[in-house]
């Protein structure tokens, strides 16, 4: 009886959970310039909060958890907080700034709502993608 041997596939590529207008990656450059300690990323996360029932959160990170989806995009790193990564797939993060502000922006496919003032939203899961 001869042994079934499978030949190694080739995976492709796969695409990058969030991704960063030039203004993002640009500020996100800047922001990590000036830390006060040599850090990994920046972790991106989604908290309960607000009116609207979720708010996305940053944070400096010292290093890369385990479990963290690490997204390199314009020559930064965002690092994803497992429970975000569903709330976050194919979001594109942006930065703006206007008169009375400047903010990191995201426009995010899975949002379904969003409060009055801006800060908080409501976020549906991302259906999970089939393996193949």
């Amino acid at each position: 009886m001869t042994e079934l041997q499978t030949a190694a596939r080739p995976r492709r590529p796969r695409p990058k959970a969030v991704t960063l207008t030039d203004a993002a990656a640009e500020r996100v450059r800047e922001i990590m310039t000036k830390a006060e300690k040599d850090y990994v990323g920046l972790r991106v996360g989604v908290k309960n909060g607000g009116c609207a029932g979720q708010e996305y959160t940053f944070a400096y990170a010292e290093q890369i958890e385990p479990l963290d989806e690490v997204v390199e995009d314009k020559g930064v790193i965002i690092l994803i907080e497992p429970k975000a990564v569903l709330f976050l797939i194919g979001s594109e993060i942006d930065y703006e700034t206007t008169k009375l502000a400047s903010k990191f922006v995201f426009r995010n496919p899975n949002e379904t709502d969003a409060c009055g003032c801006g800060e908080s939203v409501t976020i549906i899961p991302a259906a999970a993608l089939d393996a193949d």
